[in-house]
């Protein structure tokens, strides 16, 4: 389950802000996983529940946006919107589609005490 390794790498990311930033833990925090990123959404709020405890994500809300995955299709050269990694053009059928969004996952923004 890479998920855990993913909610170890968000720990850090916050760790590092309130080294930053001076605060002392997380009222909210928000999260970007794009349909495309190959993440498990439930195993991910599982991993973070998991490492919660004792650190600046005890107690925090945990918001998630899911943003679709974006392609572009050399087929029919369309902009297009898919579901996942292997979907046929919505517009000509073809599976000639390059990823152009929907892959990642990053920290939107943090509410901070």
């Amino acid at each position: 389950m890479h998920e855990l390794s993913l909610a170890g790498g968000i720990l850090q990311v916050v760790e590092d802000a309130a080294a930053r930033e001076a605060f002392a833990r997380v009222l909210q925090l928000r999260l970007e996983v794009g349909k495309l990123a190959g993440v498990e959404l439930q195993a991910l709020r599982f991993a973070l529940e998991a490492i919660a405890p004792g650190t600046l994500l005890e107690g925090a809300e945990v918001l998630i946006d899911e943003p679709p995955g974006r392609a572009w299709c050399l087929g029919c050269s369309t902009a297009v919107e898919i579901a996942q990694r292997g979907d046929a053009c919505p517009s000509c059928g073809g599976h000639w589609l390059t990823p152009q969004g929907g892959d990642a996952l990053r920290v939107v923004d943090m509410q901070v005490a």
